[in-house]
């Protein structure tokens, strides 16, 4: 049985492999600057290779209703749609809308959760892009007590 140091020591060199082996260049490969750069729902759909959008059932946004606190809000976006490319999450009144971008392939199950900031009270999107480019999204409201960008 491994000890907790040996355990510690061999993913370290594991993590040296990879670093080695180009792995970081891959990560950052799939970054995509315009799209998150985007100030609008819209600009960063078409960033990220949207060509039209419609509002769908087959998309859920979760969230709360209320956010106590703007600074670390809990968001979901999940659609059991076959030929998702591209999963997103956007806050229409951020200074950056898109919040999130997951890839999609078969082997992923398009279900999404993670945290984020949000300034102010806004509607929130969750939008998947189709692999032939058409997308299709889901908003919430989701009102902020506390500010978290600044607020």
């Amino acid at each position: 049985m491994q000890n907790r140091r040996e355990t510690l020591k061999q993913s370290a060199v594991v993590a040296g492999l990879l670093a080695t082996a180009g792995f970081p260049q891959f990560a950052h490969a799939a970054f995509n600057k315009a799209a998150f750069d985007a100030k609008s729902v819209q600009d960063a759909a078409k960033a990220a290779g949207a060509t039209s959008m419609a509002e769908s059932k087959d998309v859920t946004i979760t969230g709360p209703d209320i956010a106590e606190n703007g600074a670390v809000v809990p968001l979901g976006a999940s659609t059991a749609l076959p030929g998702v490319k591209q999963l997103l999450i956007m806050v229409e009144k951020n200074p950056s809308a898109l919040v999130a971008m997951f890839h999609v392939t078969d082997a992923v199950e398009a279900n999404f959760s993670t945290r984020a900031k949000m300034g102010q009270s806004s509607d929130v999107y969750a939008v998947a892009i189709m692999n032939d480019g058409k997308a299709l999204w889901a908003k919430k409201e989701v009102k902020v007590t506390l500010g978290g960008c600044g607020g």
